[in-house]
C-alpha cells in the first residue's frame, strides 16, 4: 500500500471516529431528550439528521482524497517512467553513434595500415637448391676409345635444361579492391650477402639470368574465404653449381 493511499485510510477513519463520537453523543441527548416532555423529542431528530449528513460526507472526502492521491502519484510515476524512457532511449542512439563511430575509425585505420603497406610494397622470397640432373648412363655395347680406360675418362659435367628444372611459385596476399602498380623481382645466391638493392639482383620478368629465369606475367587469383587476392609470379632456376634466392615485392593502390 502506497503512503498517499494510507495517509488518505487515516485521514477518513479520524473523521469517521469523530463522527461517531459525535453520534454518541447526540444518542445520549436524545435519550435524555425522550425522557422529558413529547415535544422536544421532535426537535431531537434534527442532530441526527446533522450527524449522518456529515458521517456521508466525511466518507465521500475520504474517498476523494483517496482518489485524488491516487491520481497524483499516478501522474508522478508516468512522470517517472516517461523521463526513464527517454533516457533509455537517449543511451541506445549514443551507444549507436558510439559504435558506428568506432567502425569508421577502425575502417579508416584499416585503410591507412594498407596503403601504407601497398606504397611499401608486399616481400615474399623463396630459396631454390641446385638443379639435380638425371643420371647419364652408357648405352650397352659400347667401348671406350683406344687407350682410354674408365679411369683416365673425363667424367661429363652434370647439367640441367631448363625443362628439367622445377618452377616454383612466389605468391604475395593484397586486398581484393586493390589494384597492383609494380611488381619487383630479384634473385641472389645463396651465399650471397650483397643487398637487394644492388643492381645485379634485379631481374626482369621473362628473361634469363645466371640460369635462372621469372615467368613473363604475374597472375592474380581471388581468395574468397579471406577476402583478399594472391598476386603469384613463377621463378625457374635450373644452375646445378648452387642455390638461388628468389625475391618478390608487390606494390599496390587502393581502390575509392
Amino acid at each position: 500500500m502506497s503512503d498517499s493511499i494510507l495517509a488518505a485510510i487515516i485521514a477518513a477513519t479520524a473523521t469517521l471516529s469523530a463522527s461517531l463520537l459525535q453520534l454518541r453523543f447526540s444518542i445520549a441527548r436524545e435519550l435524555a431528550a425522550r425522557s422529558q416532555s413529547p415535544g422536544s423529542r421532535k426537535k431531537s431528530r434534527a442532530p441526527f439528521v446533522v450527524l449522518f449528513v456529515m458521517v456521508g460526507a466525511s466518507a465521500v472526502g475520504g474517498f476523494a482524497l483517496s482518489q485524488w492521491l491516487t491520481e497524483n502519484e499516478r501522474a508522478a510515476h508516468g512522470t517517472i517512467e516517461h523521463e526513464l524512457r527517454e533516457r533509455v532511449e537517449e543511451a541506445r542512439r549514443s551507444e549507436s553513434q558510439l559504435e558506428i563511430t568506432r567502425a569508421s575509425e577502425r575502417a579508416e585505420v584499416e585503410k591507412s595500415v594498407l596503403n601504407k603497406l601497398g606504397i611499401d610494397g608486399v616481400v615474399v622470397m623463396t630459396m631454390v637448391g641446385p638443379c639435380r640432373p638425371a643420371l647419364v648412363v652408357s648405352a650397352p655395347g659400347t667401348t671406350a676409345p683406344p687407350g682410354v680406360t674408365a679411369e683416365t675418362a673425363p667424367q661429363p659435367t652434370p647439367s640441367c635444361t631448363e625443362t628439367e628444372a622445377s618452377t616454383v611459385a612466389l605468391c604475395a596476399m593484397i586486398p581484393t579492391n586493390a589494384t597492383v602498380s609494380e611488381v619487383q623481382l630479384f634473385a641472389r645466391p645463396t651465399d650471397s650477402d650483397t643487398p637487394w638493392s644492388d643492381s645485379q639482383n634485379r631481374m626482369t620478368a621473362g628473361r634469363e639470368s645466371g640460369q635462372a629465369r621469372f615467368a613473363e606475367k604475374y597472375t592474380e587469383t581471388p581468395d574468397d574465404r579471406l577476402g583478399s587476392k594472391q598476386v603469384c609470379q613463377g621463378f625457374t632456376h635450373w644452375a646445378t653449381d648452387r642455390g638461388r634466392v628468389a625475391r618478390m615485392t608487390v606494390r599496390y593502390t587502393l581502390k575509392e
